[in-house]
């Protein structure tokens, strides 16, 4: 069986979000089989005043791509359009920076790949 630690990535993005860092890696299977993992890492201080990561993960593969931002779409329309009030939907659309590609680190391969995983 194949190590899931061992497979080839090909692209890899870092989303800053307070204490909660987002990475969106694409991934290949030795058969070329192409998916996404989705993890959330969040910082957290231990009683020794270090810090750890707890990650969250999730595998999402190519035949549910559609599908799964089909529903994420749908969901941020509800929260958007029935929950938030029109104050709080201008906050959202308000512009942002531009992205900061000083916020990735090449991992030596040509690709960016953040190093606190």
């Amino acid at each position: 069986m194949e190590d899931r630690y061992d497979q080839e990535e090909i692209y890899s993005q870092r989303i800053k979000a307070g204490k909660r860092t987002y990475f969106f890696d694409v991934k290949a299977t030795r058969g070329q089989d192409y998916y996404l993992t989705i993890t959330e890492s969040k910082r957290r201080l231990r009683d020794d005043d270090t810090f750890s990561y707890e990650k969250h993960k999730i595998f999402l593969y190519k035949e549910d791509f559609l599908k799964f931002v089909d529903a994420l779409q749908d969901a941020v329309d509800y929260v958007r359009e029935e929950l938030l009030t029109p104050e709080e939907v201008a906050e959202l659309d308000r512009p942002r920076p531009a992205y900061d590609e000083r916020d990735q680190r090449d991992n030596g391969n040509g690709y960016n790949r953040p190093d606190a995983y």
